[in-house]
């Protein structure tokens, strides 16, 4: 992978947020490629519970000042930027006071789902394609991570399909069994169709529950890791009659192998 450049984008990373599946791999693999000569980048947003003095998070003047423009409202975007110790991996936070400031990820203190997690999810993917820009760095795969990273793919095939920054870049989609209870805001498939987006490619969004959100990211990726050993029947299934090619569901101790030879003769 010596090189190559890969863009890793994910709702959770190691060491800025608690462990878990999605975050621990977020920064597991974006590490392998890295090691074995890739140039990588790591965006992740910036929530408000990410310890900003401690982890050495500073503002990017030069990328943040863009408004970006979320169901008809505009929204300052802020970049900021810090290193994983050790590793001299860059990792860029999207930030908003709006969407991210609060001091959580995903809901609040009672355990529901903030109502905005799906224009705080279309915020972060615009960011990153639009930091993406101004850096001018040309990614050859763009992997996802978690579900809040989810829109990223509809919106590189829809949003941004004139962009010929990216005209090669082929994008991975890790699907994961840490989801969400209940759903998103029913009318999230309103505020994507408000940028443009075919009616055709937001089907599954009528109804924006996790299996749902993730079925959209499936439908609009390249390929598909199954990244967790319980993922539903039923996205399970769905990546299997997709069409679209994918690693199956590989150990911790052999996925770096299994990873490099899915992107390399796979997606590449």
């Amino acid at each position: 992978m010596e090189d190559k450049r890969i863009l890793y984008v994910s709702s959770e990373v190691v060491p800025y947020l608690a462990e878990n599946e999605v975050s621990l791999m977020s920064y597991d693999v974006p590490k392998m490629i890295n090691d074995q000569g890739g140039q990588i980048r790591i965006f992740m947003p910036r929530y408000g519970n990410i310890n900003e003095r401690r982890h050495q998070l500073h503002e990017v003047i030069r990328l943040s000042g863009m408004n970006l423009v979320i169901n008809d409202l505009d929204m300052p975007l802020i970049i900021k930027v810090a290193s994983i110790p050790k590793e001299r991996i860059q990792v860029y936070f999207i930030d908003n006071d709006e969407y991210f400031k609060r001091k959580a990820t995903f809901t609040d203190e009672e355990g529901a789902l903030y109502p905005d997690n799906d224009e705080r999810a279309i915020f972060f993917a615009k960011g990153v394609v639009e930091t993406v820009k101004k850096l001018n760095w040309v990614p050859d795969i763009i992997h996802v991570h978690g579900w809040l990273a989810s829109m990223l793919p509809i919106y590189m095939k829809h949003y941004y399909k004139d962009e010929a920054l990216f005209v090669d870049t082929k994008i991975v989609t890790s699907v994961y069994s840490q989801s969400f209870d209940g759903s998103l805001d029913v009318e999230m498939i309103n505020k994507v169709k408000f940028d443009g987006i075919p009616d055709d490619a937001v089907t599954d969004l009528v109804n924006p529950d996790y299996d749902h959100v993730m079925m959209t990211a499936i439908r609009h990726s390249d390929a598909v890791i199954i990244a967790s050993d319980n993922l539903s029947p039923s996205l399970t299934k769905y990546i299997e009659s997709s069409g679209k090619p994918f690693l199956p569901f590989t150990p911790k101790d052999q996925f770096a192998e299994a990873y490099t030879n899915f992107y390399k003769n796979t997606v590449l």
